[in-house]
């Protein structure tokens, strides 16, 4: 038996540990890991990144096997566990870390990123237009370890309670068929 080959998927929907819980729990992802994309600093810490001095993102690296679910399985919950209408903005986090955006690996991503858009426009989805961004991937920085996993660290912290907490039940009641195990 051959190994099974895998993708990924860089997306920027605001906070990085909303985003990570959400992907978390969905079929076919093998890996959710934290970090940075999109800036032009090497290895950024989340200070600096926080206070816009990087030109960062924070995102989530998604590690999916394409046989289990497809690249554009992944944007749909991408797009509908975050707001991609507000620039630099989800909810009270505020700041150009926090924008809206797909970093494509390649042309068959960037094509598959365009054509979801452009469905989305046409069957007026959103009552704004779409912000997000379709920029190549260029470089990743893992966020450091205390970021990793966090909602199911803290679940009680105030934040995962009323941020993280209605986007997971969102995302569980849309995308119930294609929730999974848990990832590490």
């Amino acid at each position: 038996m051959g190994a099974v080959s895998t993708e990924i998927a860089t997306l920027g929907g605001g906070c990085f540990w909303c985003l990570e819980a959400v992907f978390k729990e969905l079929r076919g992802v093998e890996r959710v890991v934290s970090g940075y994309s999109g800036g032009h600093v090497e290895s950024p810490s989340y200070r600096d990144v926080c206070a816009g001095a990087t030109g960062h993102a924070e995102v989530v690296q998604v590690h999916f096997d394409p046989s289990t679910i497809s690249y554009r399985e992944i944007l749909e919950v991408f797009f509908a566990t975050h707001d991609p209408t507000t620039p630099n903005r989800q909810g009270a986090d505020v700041g150009t870390q926090y924008r809206s955006a797909i970093f494509l690996h390649s042309a068959e991503q960037r094509q598959t990123a365009q054509d979801l858009v452009e469905w989305l426009v046409k069957e007026d989805v959103f009552d704004a237009p779409i912000v997000t961004e379709l920029v190549p991937f260029e470089d990743f920085w893992p966020a450091d370890a205390y970021h990793l996993d966090y909602y199911a660290r803290n679940e009680s912290q105030p934040y995962c309670r009323l941020v993280i907490a209605p986007k997971l039940a969102k995302f569980r009641e849309i995308f119930a068929e294609k929730r999974g195990s848990p990832t590490v």
